[in-house]
């Protein structure tokens, strides 16, 4: 009875063992055993590069390769077997245009048995030039990180480059998530030392595996175009963009204009192009600041809409003088209209009333000055010293957005607090990761805190829809169906101890339905040329992006 027990043991270990070492040649190594398959082994196995994909996610959840691998093939030859050079070279030449001097100089190193003369050729080429049976000519397949998109979403989704002889994820989220989209191929003899060389490999690469994110590729798309329209139009520096969900944090779109092309790195002559300014880069972003300023107001119940106060359109202040954008004296005035109007004395009265201490706490509450823990690299970390001023001037001009700099990504997340109903919310890209043992997670970004009440909010959006049904060109741009709130901003620059007087930050921020936003929409651009406010620069911009995702996605009216 023991011996038929033992017997059954074995029997079944064995077939556990098989089942096992069927499972990773099938579905674990089956891509590294394909390329190893195909490829002459010029070079050692340790050269198949290999890494996971980086995903879009299209508005029905189908994935859309935004980094992925292309397979193509290397031409080497032996200097030491190959007889004839310039034959071969006219040979090779007459399929694949090589130069005749760098072809001469890797075919005449007598002791050398290795030298590339052209990577990632197309499969069809290879054919060709291996058909030849050249001796010391070698064809083997390879494969090399590709960016079927091209520019799109190109600062967000980064790329592999050296930094001195380790080639890694470089930007984005290709460093972001470098040791999660890394391959740990090896190739094992043994057959039973493979199965436990593989399992414990699994167990060492269990982060490893495909990037799924939250970036829709056709509205990445209209966002780029419309940022190049303003970048055409009005020869700004730079020019940027966020489309989010504001109840989420989702980021669906996040571009930069002008941008690149993730498969032709080395056309860009300036390092600086290839970081993420929407993370990375601060500003002072003006006018889009005050609802916050009026959240904290209308939180601590010092203030309505209705509320009025004399704005002479300057005042002074610490000695200074803080002004509105056009100096004029408009007298009794309400705050709704300060909003409407983007009153700067409006702003500096509401701290007036509140006291230092309450706006900076309430700034803080915003999640200004803490980094925002966006899944991207290098977040930068506003500036905002003058919070911590004894000086009641600085509290007032940061109550307008001036003096103090923000990262957009921190100006985005703050806003989307009043748009949600009063929560400050994690804004992320990646959604999902899919393990290349075969599980996947969901990544979880809770909401952090409450920062004002539900009621608050939802009257500072009250106070902004009707600047756009009423103010904002003057209500051309009001859409009867649905209700949007919406802000502009325009910043002086700053520049050598003072502020330009020609140079501005424009910015604009506007979500929409107002009462239960889908999508929240921010633009800025540096320096812009020929035109005066945000007003005119970027409302066109928004107003299309509006139409556009209303159209996408079939935004039901909500009003």
């Amino acid at each position: 009875m023991n011996r038929i027990r033992l017997l059954s043991f074995i029997i079944l270990s064995l077939a556990c063992i098989f089942i096992v070492r069927l499972y990773f040649l099938q579905v674990v190594d089956n891509d590294l055993y394909l390329q190893k398959a195909n490829r002459q082994y010029s070079q050692s196995a340790s050269g198949v590069f290999n890494r996971g994909t980086v995903y879009f996610t299209a508005k029905d959840d189908s994935l859309v390769s935004a980094a992925s691998l292309k397979t193509g093939v290397t031409i080497a030859i032996n200097p030491q077997i190959l007889q004839n050079p310039e034959s071969a070279y006219v040979l090779i030449n007459a399929i694949l245009p090589i130069d005749h001097d760098t072809f001469m100089s890797k075919a005449t190193k007598p002791k050398d048995p290795y030298e590339e003369i052209a990577k990632q050729v197309d499969p069809d080429i290879g054919t060709k030039i291996s058909a030849l049976s050249i001796p010391g000519l070698s064809v083997y397949q390879d494969r090399w990180r590709f960016y079927p998109a091209g520019d799109l979403a190109a600062n967000t989704v980064g790329f592999m480059a050296y930094q001195g002889n380790v080639f890694a994820g470089r930007y984005g989220l290709e460093s972001q998530y470098d040791s999660t989209l890394q391959r740990n191929d090896k190739a094992y003899v043994n057959f039973f030392a493979q199965i436990f060389s593989n399992i414990q490999q699994t167990a060492e690469s269990k982060n490893e595996g495909d990037v799924v994110t939250s970036i829709e590729p056709s509205v990445q798309s209209f966002l780029q175009t419309e940022l190049k329209k303003v970048q055409d139009k009005y020869h700004s520096q730079l020019s940027g963009g966020i489309i989010m969900n504001p109840q989420t944090g989702e980021i669906y779109a996040m571009a930069v204009s002008p941008s690149f092309d993730l498969n032709n790195t080395k056309d860009v002559k300036n390092v600086a192009d290839f970081q993420n300014p929407l993370v990375e880069n601060v500003y002072e972003m003006g006018s889009i600041i005050k609802p916050l300023t009026l959240s904290a107001g209308i939180d601590l119940g010092m203030i309505t809409a209705s509320s009025t106060y004399v704005d002479p359109g300057c005042i002074k202040v610490d000695g200074k003088s803080l002004c509105n954008f056009d100096k004029k004296d408009r007298g009794v005035t309400t705050i709704q209209t300060a909003l409407g109007q983007s009153l700067n004395v409006g702003m500096a009265h509401i701290v007036s009333l509140i006291g230092d201490d309450n706006f900076d706490n309430y700034f803080y509450a915003f999640g200004i000055a803490q980094k925002t823990g966006i899944d991207l690299p290098n977040e930068g970390a506003d500036i905002v010293s003058n919070l911590k001023a004894p000086r009641q001037l600085e509290h007032m001009n940061a109550s307008f957005g001036q003096g103090i700099a923000l990262t957009p990504i921190a100006t985005v997340r703050a806003l989307s607090a009043i748009a949600n109903g009063g929560v400050l919310i994690t804004p992320h890209v990646v959604t999902k990761i899919n393990y290349t043992v075969g599980l996947s997670k969901t990544l979880s970004y809770p909401a952090q805190t409450r920062v004002i009440k539900q009621s608050t909010a939802q009257e500072v959006t009250r106070m902004m829809v009707y600047d756009v049904d009423n103010i904002l060109a003057n209500g051309a741009d009001k859409m009867p169906q649905y209700s949007i709130a919406a802000k502009t901003g325009t910043a002086q620059i700053a520049e050598s101890g003072g502020y330009s007087a020609t140079d501005f930050l424009h910015s604009f921020v506007g979500y929409f339905p107002a009462y239960n936003p889908q999508f929240l929409i921010f633009f800025y651009t540096v320096k812009p040329q020929g035109v005066q406010y945000s007003s005119e620069s970027l409302t066109p911009s928004f107003i299309n992006t509006v139409n556009f995702l209303i159209n996408y996605y079939e935004v039901p009216p909500d009003r």
